[in-house]
């Protein structure tokens, strides 16, 4: 028994003895080994973008490759335009929209003279110019149709179908807002204008959302000419303002021709002097302004940037086009000799192209292809992939591909 008793007080002994493990210490060198490993996993995910990025924006291309086609009829006379990823065809006779696997999608027919159109996003509108009805459809079917009543001078469309439409009514001119969502000839808002109080409406937008409208005003006074940019919220903020207006800036010397909205808190307006930046989802306020000093040959802009095509003066190359950013900050200069028929912001991505030529470069005018249409091309789309375009020829369109 007494062998037993020292047994167990020496195994006692030896227990009290022994080091106690701290669980709480051993959890915590756990947690942070899991930690370190999450933080290298992250790291290397980083990097392997990082590397992946470097490798696409250092890649040139030197091919284009047809990877699909599908036969279309374009009538004599229609112009095509991108319609949210799909094929917008128009003319004096009637409108249609084909997908990007040339199957057919609407068709609507019509008459007119002299057809005008207006596209945001994935809603286009279509009307007469000196006509009294606007069509009024998106990248799926009809959305609406308007009856003005009074001749059509210019309109342009939100992408959720908002229509302002410039009227002429004899000695003024009125700028209505009508749902275009349904066969209406009744106005959300109404407004006019006259040549001797606040001017000849040169140019309207409105937000993609529809709730802001701008509108480039010209006045003459005394042989003093003069430019004026408005805006008008027509939600909450703007309702207890006369006439919707909340913000306006006048420009001397100078006629604006142009103004337009980027997205629902950016506009800018292009005179033959300047460039302006606007900012502001309520209430726009004048952000930047730059003065040119050539004359502008085209003007091409997306949620992101605005370019300003000039002939080169330096012999360089036939054109220089200026890029800026919402915030009108130039970020870079593009020289091309294209004869160019188009030019699209895609992402960091600046396409110009022809009917038979395309150039490619990324925002810092480091071109990423150069090469010819196998077929003459009088349209161009970017989709989703960086590598890949729809083109729309003479009776087809083609997926292509740079390689």
């Amino acid at each position: 028994m007494a062998n037993i008793r020292d047994y167990l007080k020496e195994r006692e002994r030896r227990k009290e003895a022994a080091p106690k493990i701290d669980y709480k210490e051993k959890i915590r060198s756990h947690k942070l080994t899991i930690f370190y490993r999450v933080i290298l996993g992250i790291a290397l995910i980083i990097a392997i973008i990082v590397f992946l990025y470097v490798q696409w924006r250092d890649k040139v291309f030197t091919e284009s490759l047809v990877t699909g086609t599908a036969p279309i009829t374009i009538v004599q006379g229609a112009d095509v335009k991108n319609l949210g990823g799909n094929i917008l065809l128009y003319s004096k006779d009637g409108a249609s929209c084909v997908d990007a696997r040339g199957k057919a999608v609407w068709n609507r027919t019509y008459e007119m003279q002299t057809p005008m159109l207006s596209i945001s996003g994935q809603t286009a509108a279509i009307g007469d110019y000196n006509g009294r009805s606007i069509y009024v459809m998106d990248k799926s079917g009809e959305k609406g149709t308007i009856n003005t009543n009074l001749p059509i001078r210019d309109f342009c469309v939100s992408d959720n179908g908002v229509v302002a439409a410039v009227l002429d009514d004899s000695n003024l001119v009125r700028i209505n807002l009508y749902n275009g969502n349904e066969n209406t000839e009744e106005t959300i808002a109404s407004g006019t204008a006259r040549m001797d109080k606040s001017g000849y409406p040169m140019s309207i937008s409105l937000t993609p959302n529809g709730k802001i409208m701008a509108v480039a005003y010209l006045y003459v006074d005394s042989g003093n000419m003069k430019s004026s940019v408005a805006f008008y919220n027509f939600g909450e903020v703007g309702k207890n303002e006369t006439d919707n207006y909340v913000s306006g800036y006048d420009y001397l010397n100078t006629v604006i021709p142009y103004v337009r909205f980027m997205d629902n808190d950016s506009a800018f307006a292009v005179s033959d002097d300047r460039i302006v930046f606007f900012s502001g989802s309520e209430r726009p306020t004048n952000i930047a302004s730059n003065l040119l000093e050539e004359e502008i040959q085209s003007i091409y802009y997306n949620e992101n940037y605005v370019g300003l095509v000039f002939n080169n003066q330096s012999g360089e190359s036939a054109y220089r086009l200026d890029v800026y950013n919402s915030t009108g900050s130039k970020v870079g200069s593009q020289f091309f000799d294209i004869d160019y028929t188009d030019i699209v912001f895609s992402r960091d991505q600046i396409i110009i192209y022809s009917d038979t030529e395309c150039q490619i470069s990324n925002i810092k005018g480091v071109d990423k292809f150069v090469g010819n249409f196998e077929k003459n091309t009088s349209l161009l789309i970017p989709t989703s992939s960086v590598y890949r375009y729809v083109i729309v020829t003479a009776d087809s369109v083609d997926t292509i591909e740079l390689k």
